[in-house]
């Protein structure tokens, strides 16, 4: 019997070498497919390529959030300084800046910081208590020694009998449905 679309997130094919995990993912993306993820006990050198992922944000981010940080401590000094409540001590200038750097350091790598975890946290989705993919009664082999591909089901080319098909012919190990549920 198969499950409605609604309630398959995907399909999922178990593999038992680095490389065979690496050729099904450049062989998924040569099909077309999209969205597909890959699950390894460690890091698979060549996957991210196969997979054709693009450089991710968090840099820009961080840098962002520093530029932000670091201007807005000046410019508050600045503004309290110079605009808000001049005081003339002993006839230096009101624009001091070398008496704003230590601020200005220290709420730049604040921001910085704190826009990298959360600039991480909001591009990988989390925090996600639970992923339909712990579904997957073989799934717990991912972090011991097995290699995992997942096809979604919102990937416009999935189709559940084909997809599962494409995966055997990948020489997946084990090809199983992942419910939603």
């Amino acid at each position: 019997m198969i499950a409605h679309r609604s309630h398959i997130y995907g399909v999922i094919g178990e593999f038992e070498k680095p490389e065979q995990l690496v050729h099904a993912a450049a062989k998924i993306r040569e099909a077309g497919y999209r969205y597909y993820e890959s699950y390894t006990p460690f890091p698979v050198e060549g996957l991210p390529e196969a997979m054709g992922m693009r450089r991710n944000m968090v840099p820009l981010i961080t840098l962002i959030g520093g530029l932000v940080g670091g201007l807005g401590g000046f410019g508050f000094q600045y503004w309290a300084n110079v605009i808000s409540y001049p005081l003339n001590i002993a006839g230096r200038p009101l624009n001091s800046w070398p008496a704003f750097i230590p601020v200005t350091f220290e709420l730049t790598i604040l921001c910085a910081s704190l826009s990298a975890v959360l600039g991480m946290l909001a591009l990988n989705g989390l925090p996600q208590p639970h992923h339909p993919i712990f579904n997957a009664h073989r799934f717990t082999h991912a972090s011991t020694d097995r290699f995992f591909v997942c096809i979604q089901a919102r990937d416009k080319k999935f189709h559940l009998a084909e997809t599962a098909r494409f995966l055997q012919g990948l020489a997946a190990h084990h090809v199983s449905e992942v419910h939603d549920d």
